[in-house]
């Protein structure tokens, strides 16, 4: 009934079509955000056809005997659209399942779209993995949403770092200079942890690029106009995404961020029907949360939301 093909670059424009009318489809998954970073890793993605239309998505990736969907996504479980059913997900896996093996694939790691990005309900995978694949949840991170429609007020603690940051002059407006705002990451990350973005400056400059209308920058100033912080979003139908944030010793001092959020949360998107996402508070592979990250972060309204990661053997 269903046949597994893997991809390869002539099939992108059939890859990007489905995914704009998937059930679980971001930008994150059209190949030209894919394949930015293709030399660091082997793309083995998966696509399945039924009666030789296309029926599904699996971006992928191989290292030696393990598939990983996807190492360099955030998720990137099965995609599909609306007609996708429970009991033809279950047989889409078992075919999935032998097609690896026949490729000498061992092992998988699965992290599926979590549900907040889901236009229609879409967890079925969720159930096949489980009952065909015989999975297990390898490791969980949390991150905290808030529900547009449902937001809730700020905490005291986020209002006093508004009324802190007004008055020290900090004014916020949408930017494109991604240098600036890299500087400034890079900086925190490089002496809070010994480590650096996972994008360099070039690969989101590239990427702003490619998707000026999805990926955002807005940026914190203070009364001379120097930059002292920001938030990289990344905008898609059902969820705004912050992808990077980072303030200056000055910005920290100020509640820079906290009018920032303010700004972005109650006017930029005031109008979106869906979720906020602050992303993960979690290090060691969800092991460790980080209770000062997730306070700033639940001060705002958000609430938790599970990024899962499963594994099994075919």
């Amino acid at each position: 009934m269903f046949e597994v093909r893997k991809y390869t670059q002539n099939l992108a424009t059939e890859w990007d079509q489905f995914v704009e009318h998937s059930k679980q489809g971001t930008f994150l998954f059209i190949r030209s955000y894919m394949d930015y970073h293709a030399d660091r890793f082997q793309d083995c993605s998966l696509m399945v056809y039924r009666k030789g239309r296309l029926y599904a998505l699996l971006p992928a990736n191989r290292v030696d005997k393990v598939l990983y969907s996807h190492q360099g996504l955030t998720y990137g479980g099965l995609i599909t659209n609306k007609q996708a059913t429970a009991a033809e997900i279950c047989d889409v896996f078992i075919k999935i399942n032998e097609y690896l093996y026949q490729s000498g694939i061992q092992r998988v790691i699965y992290k599926p779209t979590p549900w907040i990005y889901h236009s229609y309900p879409a967890e079925e995978d969720l159930y096949a993995i489980i009952n065909v694949c015989h999975t297990q949840l390898v490791n969980r991170d949390i991150s905290s949403s808030i529900p547009f429609v449902w937001r809730m007020k700020f905490a005291e603690s986020r209002k006093s770092g508004i009324r802190k940051a007004s008055r020290a002059g900090v004014t916020v407006k949408e930017s494109k200079d991604l240098a600036a705002f890299w500087e400034i990451l890079n900086n925190n990350l490089a002496h809070k942890y010994a480590t650096r973005p996972v994008h360099s400056l070039e690969e989101l400059e590239l990427l702003h690029s490619r998707f000026p209308k999805s990926i955002r920058l807005f940026m914190a100033y203070n009364d001379k106009g120097v930059s002292i912080g920001g938030t990289l979003v990344y905008e898609m139908p059902q969820v705004v995404h912050t992808q990077y944030i980072s303030a200056s010793e000055e910005g920290k001092s100020v509640g820079a961020l906290d009018l920032l959020f303010d700004y972005v949360i109650n006017e930029v998107y005031a109008n979106h029907q869906g979720f906020f996402d602050f992303g993960k508070s979690t290090e060691e592979e969800g092991r460790v949360l980080n209770a000062p990250l997730i306070f700033q972060k639940e001060g705002f309204g958000g609430r938790g939301v599970c990024y899962d990661c499963y594994e099994w053997e075919t």
